[in-house]
């Protein structure tokens, strides 16, 4: 009666460093407004997974048994919020040095990323249905999926967002910034069409 621990923290890991919503919104914040500035976002982002992590360990799967459309309309309301980041980051502008732009959103906005990914829900379920052996004590089974995926954020959202502040110094102002913009934008669509069909 555990959880895989080897198993799943690769598997984590091999989710959290591929690009999905919550790392091009990691990507795009560091690229608008510089690594530093993004920090707090990027705690609220790590963080706003364990919003979900425990409402399911603790048996949040059972309520789609009693009610099963609840979950459809979660799934589309995440999409549409996802599309909508995605727009906003097609419309961005980059600043090298995070001067001059508006404020960096902070450790809130962060928090809303995951709740609202459905990238992040489909790797929990299957942390919990995969990893996890038949008979494990509930809090064991979500202390453990818990700390291994904050560990592997720790570790992957802020190289995602160094890498928006790096490509940021190299394509600011330029051609090439515009289609990156739409680039990243469509990759975040792409993201949540893999994870739903």
């Amino acid at each position: 009666m555990s959880v895989a621990v080897v198993s799943f923290s690769a598997f984590a890991a091999s989710q959290v460093a591929t690009p999905g919503p919550a790392n091009m919104a990691l990507l795009a914040t560091g690229a608008r407004f510089g690594f530093r500035a993004a920090l707090p976002f990027v705690a609220g982002v790590a963080l706003g997974k364990q919003l979900i992590i425990w409402p399911i360990g603790f048996g949040l799967m059972s309520v789609a048994d009693s009610v099963p459309g609840l979950f459809e309309v979660l799934k589309w309301a995440s999409v549409t919020y996802i599309c909508w980041l995605a727009w906003k980051v097609a419309n961005l502008r980059l600043a090298p040095d995070g001067a001059s732009v508006d404020k960096a959103p902070g450790f809130a906005a962060g928090l809303g990323v995951h709740p609202l990914n459905p990238k992040a829900w489909a790797m929990i379920v299957t942390g919990f249905t995969t990893f996890v052996e038949p008979g494990t004590p509930i809090l064991q089974a979500t202390l453990t999926i818990a700390i291994c995926l904050l560990a592997c954020q720790a570790v992957f959202h802020p190289i995602w967002t160094f890498g928006g502040d790096r490509i940021a110094r190299l394509v600011a102002g330029r051609p090439a910034e515009r289609y990156l913009m739409r680039t990243l934008a469509a990759l975040t669509v792409a993201s949540v069409v893999y994870v739903l069909f």
